[in-house]
């Protein structure tokens, strides 16, 4: 291992209690999508503590940021940070199932953990900062924080705003979340397409609703008789689940899922609803699929609209294009895993798996580690499991928006593995709050960071392998390029769960009543 790579991987292994304590921090945070202030402004203080130039607000995201540092004139790595959660899944980082302190179990927490994926990310950065200065190796770092992941929003508007543009290579982590994409690295088969909408109903005119001759319901309590914002939202929640059989065929990985979005109308006055929302994910193998999936939508929301006196408007939230593979970059990467091994979970770790598997009515086994967790996988023998149940020609498969990464700069995608226990199946809030637990999660935390950092010195040192990477990707780019999708503003004021501040203190935004 060359002394620049030993450097890294010191510098990671110093850092611990820092990332563990910043880890921990970021889990207790657990803000969730376009809210994540804190979560941002954390970063953003520490990588300019660090000599990094930060631009706020990256790509019209208040929650976004990208910063960058310099050693002179060379190639430049990218590396990201995530940091959002995911509402009705506040558990605290403990071993019993219960929400992190004055919240109810409806407020946001973190699930893959993105907490620990973008602490990772940062622990890898600072460990190639290190190296590089202290090796005099010259090219700079650029680091994005991405701010929406569960709803696939910002990498496709940085990447339409060109801050992906100019890399010598991209490096993307997540922790382990399906097999057999464990501590290995995405070979040929990258996640597909997701198109993500929002349909708008607004009933501005109640009154006018059923007149044949321009004239208004005689009395304002009558108004009600209008169907109004929640009738069209209930028909187009049941026409879109009615539809799904229809929309695709039954090949290939695909999903179609809906959220319904709270605006708060709670009171039962003799008033028609006049607004109402409802957010559509499609994660599909190819843009195709997506476009058709949309135009079904569109029809329904059109018909709906018109039944119910209302007016629609459809609001991207996300259009991401499929992955593109890179095997030159592959190959670095999984180089960098079998140089640093798997995460390594001590006794003490494995003794707070064993009360998680009691608290969820299991016998605690000796070994309660998932055994694929400590062992690697090479990224053909993944792949080839992966396509089994795959029809040949289906190139992508599941959805995550690193992927418009792919198409701006050489990506590798790789998984490390993320405490996962034998036996089961467990409940989600014990994944989750093994995620957030110093002792179950700061392995990965350590094993992904070293991986990150010496990925980055070899695509700074090694220009035989950086020009392969550019040389496979302008390939690839040349037989199948896909422009970004991307031509929507950021869907920043939509009425997002978020924390509020109000006179009983910090609470959610759906109160924590005894039923919640």
């Amino acid at each position: 291992m060359k002394q620049s790579h030993q450097t890294a991987i010191k510098h990671v292994t110093a850092s611990a209690g820092f990332l563990s304590d910043s880890c921990a921090l970021i889990f207790d945070y657990a803000e969730p999508a376009w809210r994540e202030y804190k979560s941002a402004a954390w970063y953003v203080a520490k990588l300019r503590a660090e000599g990094f130039t930060v631009e706020e607000g990256s790509g019209g995201m208040p929650t976004a940021f990208c910063a960058e540092w310099s050693n002179g004139a060379g190639p430049i790595v990218g590396m990201y940070a995530e940091y959002d959660a995911v509402p009705a899944n506040c558990q605290a980082a403990t071993t019993q199932k219960m929400p992190r302190a004055g919240l109810g179990p409806q407020a946001a927490g973190h699930t893959d953990p993105h907490s620990a994926l973008g602490m990772a990310g940062l622990g890898g950065l600072l460990a190639t900062k290190a190296a590089m200065e202290k090796h005099g190796i010259k090219g700079g770092l650029r680091f994005t924080g991405e701010p929406a992941e569960k709803v696939r929003g910002s990498k496709p508007i940085h990447a339409a705003k060109g801050y992906y543009d100019g890399l010598a290579g991209m490096l993307s982590f997540h922790p382990f979340y399906m097999l057999p994409m464990c501590n290995t690295v995405r070979w040929d088969t990258h996640c597909g397409a997701a198109y993500s909408m929002i349909y708008r109903f607004t009933c501005p005119n109640p009154e006018t609703w059923g007149a044949t001759d321009g004239a208004p319901i005689p009395q304002s309590h009558s108004d009600v008789r209008a169907p109004g914002a929640n009738d069209a939202l209930v028909q187009m929640y049941q026409a879109g689940r009615y539809l799904r059989d229809s929309m695709l065929s039954h090949q290939g990985g695909w999903s179609i899922s809906e959220a319904i979005i709270s605006t708060g109308q709670a009171t039962a006055d003799n008033m028609a609803a006049g607004l109402a929302e409802i957010q559509y994910m499609m994660r599909v193998p190819t843009i195709e699929m997506a476009e058709r999936v949309t135009a079904a939508l569109d029809r329904n929301a059109e018909a709906i609209a018109a039944m119910t006196g209302t007016e629609v408007a459809r609001h991207w939230v996300c259009k991401s294009r499929p992955g593109l593979a890179n095997h030159a970059m592959a190959n670095l990467v999984w180089d960098g895993i079998q140089d640093v091994g798997a995460p390594v979970w001590d006794a003490a770790a494995k003794d707070v798996m064993r009360e998680v598997q009691a608290a969820c009515g299991f016998d605690p086994m000796e070994d309660p580690l998932l055994e694929v967790c400590s062992k690697l996988i090479e990224p053909q023998a993944a792949e080839a499991i992966l396509r089994r149940d795959l029809p040949p020609s289906q190139l992508n498969s599941t959805s995550d928006d690193y992927t418009d990464m792919t198409w701006h700069a050489p990506t590798a995608r790789f998984y490390m593995a993320r405490p996962a226990l034998r036996g089961g199946p467990y409940p989600a809030w014990a994944m989750n709050a093994l995620g957030g637990m110093p002792a179950t999660i700061d392995p990965m935390v350590q094993a992904a960071a070293k991986v990150l950092a010496v990925s980055a010195l070899r695509l700074l040192e090694d220009d035989t392998a950086r020009d392969a990477a550019r040389a496979e990707f302008m390939r690839r780019k040349s037989e199948r390029d896909i422009a970004p999708l991307c031509d929507y503003a950021a869907p920043i004021d939509f009425a997002w769960p978020e924390y509020v501040q109000t006179a009983r203190g910090r609470d959610w935004h759906i109160p924590k009543g005894p039923s919640l």
